[in-house]
């Protein structure tokens, strides 16, 4: 079992499923869920939207279409409102939940974004420490998938789940 912090662009990964942060109506939008969909291309939107609305903290999984991945795994994280409110139980949600998902699908290699830290306003390292915590746990339980990859957009980002890894 391989748990790693990569930079770069998701939706050049050739990985069994890559995961999209996605918001509730799975129809796209900015950030890596408007990069994802436009990779993918319109089939994407078309297939997503019949699995909405996707609540806070659940998944969603579909093909990746004109991606190099095979699944799109959709979450929807917590919005940042100070910490008080359910984000961390709601954002570890997410993981478990895409993971949950991969293991049915094959999935043996998956790709996570920096979940709720763009526009959501998640925190990064807080984020970065429950997205590592939650992985390592349900890997500990379930013992898959084999590659848990967290794919950061910035240096930032990159160094602080480098550094929770001990890489």
């Amino acid at each position: 079992m391989r748990i790693q912090a990569e930079k770069g662009d998701i939706t050049r990964l050739a990985v069994d499923a890559i995961v999209n942060a996605a918001n509730a109506t799975l129809a796209g939008g900015g950030g890596v869920d408007g990069a994802i969909h436009r990779a993918a291309g319109p089939r994407l939107k078309e297939v997503a939207v019949l699995y909405a609305p996707c609540p806070t903290g659940e998944a969603r999984i579909t093909p990746g279409f004109e991606l190099p991945a095979r699944w799109v795994i959709h979450t929807v994280g917590p919005v940042w409102r100070g910490g008080a409110h359910g984000e961390a139980e709601l954002l570890a949600a997410c993981y478990r939940n895409c993971l949950h998902l991969a293991i049915p699908h094959g999935v043996k290699t998956i790709a996570f974004p920096a979940i709720s830290t763009g526009a959501y306003g998640y925190p990064r390292r807080a984020a970065a420490e429950i997205a590592v915590r939650a992985c390592r746990a349900f890997v500990a339980a379930h013992g898959a998938p084999d590659t848990i990859l967290f794919f950061c957009f910035d240096d930032e980002t990159l160094a602080i789940y480098r550094a929770l890894l001990g890489a």
